[in-house]
């Protein structure tokens, strides 16, 4: 009887989990965790979520495991969440199993990079993520509600190249719905200037000096242009990249008065550019070109529709904070606070397939391409 029970706990059924597991899911997250532990409201969302993957390990005793992925929606990337082992099942390779399952889960989806955050303090957990060939990445202070520091860890998936070139780039979140420029602005000045301070302050203040003031609905966005007036006011040395010359996102306003304003500000904002010597290039900046000034120290601002991670046609600023053969790597400022299933350190290197990012740097009906490159003066 004992070797029928062990041979069930090597041979695990591993399948994705229902709303009838919720309770033994629940009683395990119980015993399994004292500090930051799953409710049972969050295990209900990751089972009904499309954007997550809730995988559980059942032999003849029950629940015996389960496993947490997050994929992130546009990118490459994927995210151990947490996983959990009964302490009998321990032993038995049960968290190996779940984490190979999660590996292939994502390789199905198209991501090729799984991310995980780890405590310090869990050697077991530690151990077993290496034995993957999980290599630390970062490190995270007081980061768990004990606080306990966390490791974070990362393994390229399937085909994709180990070798990143990034720079050093603190990360913030934008504190409106209308200021990813300007954030990704500061992160940019954090970067090269480590003592300039980014308040929420100067945040509005870029918003309010490079504005193009109406949008489709509520608060304008932010002009490559104004962006690079902002950048230049404050110390660096700024370089605009478009893909058409005239007034920008004219077409996403139907008031006649708006699309005034709107072109009034982007002959300003080209007045403002050449009285300030910033180089204002219409044409596409080729990826590669990117590449070779971030090679060279420069760090670039770069516009993106949306659509591919939210579905929603919007603007949107990112900055580029890496690259490897397959992905660009870029911090994006928009964090969803109030969704569990995010985390700030999902914003940060999130890697985007390169055919995908070329697609996502379009927006609108004419397409518009965008990039403001900046360097230390």
């Amino acid at each position: 009887m004992t070797a029928c029970k062990n041979e069930q706990l090597f041979n695990p059924d591993i399948r994705l989990a229902t709303l009838d597991d919720l309770t033994a899911l629940v009683a395990l997250e119980e015993l399994a965790f004292n500090y930051d532990r799953l409710s049972r409201r969050s295990f209900r969302r990751a089972i009904m979520s499309d954007g997550s993957v809730l995988l559980i390990a059942v032999g003849a005793q029950g629940l015996l495991g389960y496993a947490l992925l997050h994929l992130r929606q546009g990118t490459r990337l994927a995210r151990l969440y947490s996983l959990a082992v009964a302490s009998f099942a321990r032993g038995f390779g049960i968290g190996i199993r779940l984490l190979k399952a999660c590996e292939q889960k994502a390789i199905n989806t198209g991501k090729t990079l799984l991310r995980l955050e780890v405590s310090a303090l869990n050697q077991v957990a530690i151990t077993l993520y290496q034995k993957m060939d999980y290599r630390e990445f970062g490190y995270y202070h007081a980061y768990y509600e004990d606080q306990s520091d966390a490791i974070r860890m990362q393994k390229p998936l399937r085909h994709m190249s180990v070798e990143q070139s990034s720079h050093p780039l603190p990360w913030l979140a934008q504190r409106t719905p209308f200021t990813c420029g300007p954030v990704s602005l500061q992160m940019v000045l954090s970067a090269f200037n480590p003592n300039y301070q980014a308040t929420p302050e100067d945040e509005l203040d870029i918003w309010r000096e490079a504005t193009t003031i109406f949008m489709t609905a509520g608060h304008g966005g932010c002009h490559p242009m104004g962006l690079a007036l902002a950048a230049q006011k404050r110390g660096l040395s700024a370089k605009v990249w478009l893909s058409q010359e005239g007034p920008l996102f004219v077409d996403s306003v139907r008031d006649q008065l708006k699309k005034a304003v709107i072109e009034r500000v982007h002959y300003s904002f080209m007045k403002q550019c050449k009285t300030e010597d910033i180089p204002v290039h219409y044409s596409v900046m080729p990826l590669a070109q990117l590449i070779t000034a971030f090679d060279s120290g420069a760090l670039a601002i770069i516009l993106i529709s949306t659509f591919r991670m939210d579905g929603k046609k919007s603007p949107h600023w990112v900055v580029m904070s890496g690259y490897d053969e397959h992905c660009i790597l870029v911090h994006d400022p928009d964090f969803e606070e109030k969704d569990p299933n995010q985390s700030p350190l999902d914003c940060q290197y999130m890697p985007i397939a390169r055919d995908e990012f070329e697609k996502m740097s379009r927006f609108g009906q004419r397409r518009l391409q965008a990039t403001v490159v900046l360097r230390a003066n």
